[in-house]
């Protein structure tokens, strides 16, 4: 019986049941396995060209401000007029211990033939999206899924690699948690092109209203880029979603320069952890090495050369 996570059987999946296809692919591409890392460049090298260039967003924002939720009331809203990708980056250990329950939290979308949704685990990747995060988002295009939604695990400054892999960075923030402007310290304030105040129903109508306009006054004093456009939404509601919906449409066109920089970044990423992989691998001494670096007998420069300079015996 033929393999079913080869690129040939891959392939033929894609065009009779694209999300099918999706899940069987990404599985292969995060898949460790060097046999499996040779269909998986098979499979990249063999995709079709996307028909047009989508948009990428990522949403990103502190625990508890209601990613999931958002992300379901817009991809509703996206899905209704074309076919829409999330790609939910999971909190995981050095294990893999993920907790993967992004799809319990956006049930219409799991069941909306428009939608794919895949937790993946973010594995050792300080930021959440790891290198894997783009070839699938890749993956997603060639299936037909014209937008992508790239969620990540929180806010922290390593967040920023979100910048190279999507066009879109959305932050999302709520009123009245008491630290609403602390992320202006942060670097995704920095990135963000859109920031979203979510919650903005009930009690916190009136909460929403004044965090906008204090981010709206932080952000004129201590910016130098553009100003980013504020929108209050409610979630539960839908108040507010058509307009960033709109917003998205309109102003954020995408363009072949910026797919090819994108694909540069990762592919340069991918490159530089190979490297560093083979010449670990190949010198025996490296754990001892690290020591000495470790002890402050080395600089980590020391290490550097070290290892390339080092010729494994034949």
């Amino acid at each position: 019986m033929k393999s079913k996570n080869t690129a040939a059987y891959l392939l033929k999946e894609l065009s009779k049941n694209p999300r099918r296809f999706l899940s069987k692919a990404i599985t292969l591409v995060e898949s460790q396995s060097t046999s499996d890392e040779k269909e998986a460049w098979l499979l990249l090298k063999s995709l079709p060209k996307p028909t047009k260039i989508g948009l990428r967003i990522a949403i990103t924002g502190a625990p508890g401000v209601g990613k999931s939720t958002f992300i379901e009331a817009l991809g509703q809203k996206i899905a209704e007029t074309e076919k829409l990708a999330v790609l939910s980056i999971d909190p995981s250990s050095d294990h893999g211990g993920s907790i993967l329950g992004d799809k319990t939290r956006m049930e219409a979308l799991v069941k909306n033939e428009n939608v794919f949704v895949r937790p993946s685990p973010s594995g050792r990747h300080l930021g959440g999206t790891e290198i894997n995060t783009a070839l699938s988002i890749k993956l997603c295009e060639a299936a037909g899924f014209e937008t992508v939604i790239v969620e990540t695990v929180g806010v922290g400054q390593s967040e920023t690699e979100v910048r190279n892999l999507c066009d879109v960075v959305i932050l999302l923030l709520q009123p009245k948690t008491g630290d609403e402007l602390q992320g202006i310290k942060k670097g995704i304030m920095e990135i963000a092109d859109i920031i979203v105040i979510n919650k903005a129903d009930g009690e916190l109508v009136n909460d929403a209203g004044q965090l906008k306009t204090s981010i709206s006054e932080v952000l004129h004093y201590s910016s130098t880029r553009t100003m980013p456009d504020i929108h209050i939404v409610s979630s539960i509601t839908k108040r507010g979603i058509p307009d960033l919906y709109q917003s998205l449409s309109t102003k954020h066109p995408t363009s072949t320069k910026s797919r090819i920089d994108q694909e540069k970044h990762y592919w340069k990423k991918i490159v530089e952890k190979k490297l560093i992989e083979k010449l670990v691998e190949q010198n025996p001494d490296f754990e001892s090495q690290l020591l000495h670096v470790l002890q402050l007998e080395n600089t980590p420069n020391d290490l550097v050369n070290s290892l390339l300079s080092y010729k494994k015996s034949v």
